[in-house]
């Protein structure tokens, strides 16, 4: 089993231990019953709303970032060099560890 750990605004930490691969970190964060996670396009790469930082020792871990993440990313005026979707991210062994904090809503 691997696991990662996700930050909420309030900063408050939940430890989110993942059985197996495949699963989007939306996912997993929206199972955990972290409810700040808005994610209302179901993860369909089209809101932005599950927005997070991913701790800079794992971006060379993570898939290459498609034209509509970066797209949607653009019109988040908390975009920093580690925002991700976490819709987009498929979550598997090399992630092992990855910490992840929520970013301000837009």
């Amino acid at each position: 089993m691997s696991q990662f750990t996700i930050v909420d605004r309030s900063g408050h930490t939940t430890s989110v231990t993942v059985k197996g691969s495949g699963s989007s970190v939306m996912e997993l964060i929206r199972d955990a019953g972290v409810d700040e996670l808005l994610a209302l396009c179901g993860g369909c790469c089209s809101c932005a709303t599950c927005h997070v930082y991913v701790d800079p020792a794992f971006a060379d871990r993570l898939p290459p970032m498609s034209a509509d993440e970066d797209d949607l990313l653009d019109s988040s005026s908390h975009r920093t060099a580690q925002s991700r979707l976490s819709c987009q991210i498929v979550f598997d062994d090399s992630l092992d560890g990855m910490a992840l904090s929520l970013a301000p809503e837009d």
